[in-house]
């Protein structure tokens, strides 16, 4: 599966990208980016609050003592980067990066060119059998051993099959004592008018489905879901010094659900 790069067409990387305050974004994904805080005036706060547990979760995890990371859906380079994270509990960390942007794709080669422990792969989130070939034969992860798997905010722009053949394969390779961390966008029938407005400012190209609470805690199949399990991804305990409680979303907000589950021995 390919992408082709048009910069004329929003891209959900880049629209995140420039809800982080990042530059690498076009004047589509400005526009459309825009039309979507219209719609959720909370969007930027919520892609804040899912950048941060990303990075606990990653550090996190290495303080578990995982050595190696798959970032799925990968999306543009944002400091600090999963590799950043978990070299600050376990210096020689392995990553691989995974996404089909062609923008994201050369942004991370360029950049990590010269780590010999991070590498990236080319490939849509949909071709799980592509990834896993490509990690199986890239030498920076080794599947039978404890790995960190990461699938933040890549779930709600795939089919509930795509999805759900996705996670299901990794599940079964990834070796016991693994990491499954995850976030999903959450549904529910109160939230679908401005479900409809949020698909709007992505653009028909891009698939937008949410899942339901259950639907998202069934992703973890039989891992044991670290504390404090599957919640608003805003809620997740992430420690900032000094940092003030920040107000509660709006009534409406739809949910972005976060969570880390180990595979068992």
């Amino acid at each position: 599966m390919s992408y082709v790069l048009d910069p004329s067409k929003p891209n959900a990387a880049r629209i995140y990208d420039y809800l982080l305050g990042g530059k690498e974004n076009f004047a589509a994904d400005r526009a459309a980016a825009e039309q979507l805080l219209r719609a959720l005036p909370d969007a930027a706060r919520i892609a804040r609050a899912n950048r941060a547990f990303l990075a606990a979760a990653v550090r996190q995890v290495a303080g578990y003592g995982i050595e190696q990371y798959v970032d799925i859906g990968a999306g543009l380079p944002t400091s600090p980067n999963v590799h950043e994270c978990a070299r600050a509990a376990v210096p020689g960390a392995r990553v691989t990066y995974v996404d089909n942007d062609p923008v994201v794709v050369t942004h991370a080669r360029a950049l990590l060119a010269a780590d010999d422990g991070v590498s990236v792969v080319s490939s849509d989130a949909r071709d799980y059998q592509a990834i896993l070939s490509a990690l199986d034969l890239g030498g920076t992860i080794d599947l039978s051993r404890p790995v960190g798997v990461l699938l933040v905010s890549v779930l709600h722009f795939m089919a509930d099959n795509d999805a759900d053949a996705l996670v299901a394969a990794f599940r079964d390779r990834m070796a016991p004592g693994s990491y499954l961390v995850l976030s999903a966008g959450c549904r529910d029938d109160s939230s679908a008018p401005i479900g409809e407005q949020i698909q709007s400012a992505y653009g028909s190209g891009t698939l937008l489905s949410g899942r339901t609470a259950a639907e998202i805690a069934a992703y973890f199949g039989d891992f044991e879901l670290v504390p404090p399990g599957v919640v608003p991804v805003t809620e997740w305990p992430v420690e900032v010094p000094g940092a003030q409680q920040p107000p509660p979303l709006a009534p409406a907000t739809p949910a972005v659900l976060a969570g880390i589950g180990r595979k068992r021995p």
